[in-house]
């Protein structure tokens, strides 16, 4: 509650008690310095960041791990106020720091978290590592678990009790089945699995393994793990796509609970007898349409990409060629006339997907650059048709960077192999327009980072605002390999740089990574276990009227984390966004398998 000061109280204790005030003020917000605390490579631009109350003139210092000054420089230009409590954000440019080692940055009484130039510490390793995680099935990492969905049953779209919500009305009804749907990946911190989310993770998968630096088989084994269970979401003799096995939540009658509504492990479901959790032991499957129907053209798209872009890297020509007639079928079962909502999850609210020509357009490129591989001569057809979807897309449907929803990056870059392999002319698009069109997401980017204090180039107050950040990151390379300019190098890197600690926050988003990584996310296995979620990306921060009916109660199986219950990055709320690092912060510390896979390829893209 606001305290008022009475009117009659006499000026110079008035004075004093503002003197008082704004001193504690400023011994509650000491100054911090914010680093990449995985670290920096020698010969790319470096950046730090100085929060502070005041207006910092002053000098920074580098040390090395011995605490040697290896390193000086004045404060750069206040770049803008962060909050109340931090009204000047000042630049600390390392640049000039080369020398491989573990360092240090000193400024404004302040010292930063440890990083390196040139790290040895193999990030994307990490992150492939989280995919383990959440494996499901006989190939689980942990326990098999959900071996029930080898028989699973399908059942009709449910109907909602509103809109906005995931309770389900009424009964679920029969519709078919059985199906084997074991396998796979679990969605996010909750056991779902969605074909929308893994077609796109997938195809993210066998792009890092073509086109980034990779050490080792994991990454393949992942990518191979992915691809197994999408053969067993497309059903090729019946022409039909599941895209979802379990339920959010229960029904408003009571008489079954969903995913959501129980914190548990994964390997307890299937021997589940609880009254109303017949849906947790035997979970239910969702169609995208009726057998040998089309299919929302989004689906079709990413799923014919994953298919197509095993087909690019597989050894076996044999073995290729299936995968190629898998990704044509999948993709000549698209519905692209009449598109209304698209198909994503059930339901919709889950994952709101608007605009799908760059699905088609990713799926036809990826197709083309198979057919290429293999001497096929629909190279030719799928060439013209992803330069068509392009063409759709760029007047029609611009307007958001590389991530879940929208993967025209990628497809650009793509689509652009495959014309300057095939040597094509004459198509909807030429490689000026899709140039143009990378370039319009960077500089949409790039302008949010010119009037940001920590460069971010995605929204703060906005879902997936780290994989937004990745996205950019990704994007940069990809346009420096499509063009040879290394125009947009720093600003990917100022990206990767905020998700991985150079935000206001100081936090790594990615659990395991740096020196100050997210501790507390919003996944059971890792909540209940005490396994860390090694490699895990979370959302990072979110629109903060999100998080004004506060983080709500603890589920009786989950261990409070923090186990102190503080709030320790409360007072670094800014720019209309919060971030929480809390188990039951979903809003913010839940992590995602599109979330990762979007991640390891920028980071694969960018790791030298």
């Amino acid at each position: 509650m606001r305290k008022l000061i009475p009117a009659a109280l006499a000026p110079a204790l008035l004075v004093t008690m503002l003197a008082t005030t704004n001193a504690n003020a400023q011994a509650a917000s000491p100054a911090h310095v914010r680093v990449d605390q995985v670290g920096y490579w020698p010969e790319e631009a470096k950046h730090a960041y100085l929060m502070t109350r005041q207006r910092a003139a002053g000098r920074f210092t580098v040390v090395d791990h011995r605490g040697r000054v290896v390193l000086t420089g004045r404060a750069g230009r206040d770049r803008g106020a962060w909050n109340s409590r931090y009204p000047h954000v000042h630049d600390l440019d390392l640049s000039r720091l080369r020398t491989p080692g573990r360092y240090r940055v000193k400024a404004g009484g302040a010292t930063s978290a440890e990083f390196e130039i040139a790290p040895k510490g193999d990030t994307a390793a990490k992150v492939v590592g989280f995919f383990g995680l959440q494996r499901d099935g006989a190939e689980a990492t942990r326990r098999p678990s959900h071996l029930n969905d080898r028989a699973a049953t399908v059942y009709d779209w449910p109907e909602f009790t509103g809109p906005d919500t995931d309770q389900v009305k009424g009964e679920l009804k029969k519709i078919g089945g059985p199906v084997d749907v074991e396998g796979g990946w679990f969605d996010a911190g909750d056991y779902l699995k969605f074909t929308h989310i893994l077609a796109y993770v997938d195809t993210l998968l066998w792009a890092a393994q073509r086109d980034g630096e990779v050490r080792g088989s994991a990454l393949r084994a992942e990518a191979t793990h992915g691809l197994k269970y999408l053969d067993k979401m497309w059903d090729e003799e019946s022409k039909t796509l599941y895209i979802q096995v379990g339920i959010g939540a229960g029904n408003a009658e009571g008489t079954f609970v969903g995913d959501h509504d129980v914190w548990r492990l994964p390997e307890a479901d299937d021997g589940d007898t609880a009254e109303g959790h017949h849906f947790i032991r035997n979970r239910p499957v969702f169609r995208a349409a009726a057998p040998g129907t089309p299919i929302s053209p989004n689906l079709a798209g990413r799923t014919a990409a994953a298919f197509a872009l095993a087909a690019q890297l597989e050894p076996s020509l044999e073995r290729a060629r299936e995968l190629l007639a898998k990704a044509a079928s999948v993709y000549g079962m698209a519905r692209t006339t009449g598109v209304d909502r698209l198909v994503t999850s059930l339901p919709h609210a889950f994952y709101p997907e608007s605009v799908w020509r760059d699905d088609m357009q990713l799926g036809g490129a990826e197709l083309a650059l198979a057919a290429q591989r293999l001497g096929d001569p629909r190279a030719g057809r799928w060439l013209a048709d992803s330069a068509r979807w392009a063409r759709g897309y760029l007047d029609e449907e611009q307007g958001d960077t590389l991530n879940l929803y929208d993967v025209s990056a990628l497809a650009h870059a793509d689509l652009l192999k495959a014309m300057r392999a095939a040597g094509a002319g004459g198509l909807a698009v030429t490689e000026a327009d899709l140039v143009a069109g990378l370039r319009a997401q960077l500089d949409l980017g790039t302008r949010r980072a010119a009037a940001d204090p920590f460069r971010a180039g995605a929204r703060y107050d906005a879902f997936d605002s780290v994989p937004h950040a990745f996205g950019l990151a990704a994007t940069a390379r990809l346009y420096r390999s499509a063009t040879g300019s290394r125009a947009y190098d720093a600003f990917g890197t100022q990206q990767r740089n905020w998700a991985l600690g150079a935000n206001p926050w100081g936090v790594s988003f990615v659990a395991g990574v740096g020196k100050r990584s997210i501790a507390c996310p919003h996944h059971q296995i890792a909540n209940i276990t005490g396994r860390p979620a090694t490699g895990a990306v979370v959302n990072g921060p979110n629109d903060a009227k999100l998080f004004e009916d506060g983080l709500g109660g603890h589920f009786e199986e989950m261990p409070p984390c923090p186990a102190d219950g503080k709030d320790r990055y409360e007072r670094f709320t800014g720019h209309g966004s919060r971030f929480a690092d809390d188990v039951r912060s979903w809003q913010a510390s839940e992590p995602a398998d599109d979330f990762a896979a979007i991640a390891l390829y920028a980071l694969t893209l960018t790791s030298t």
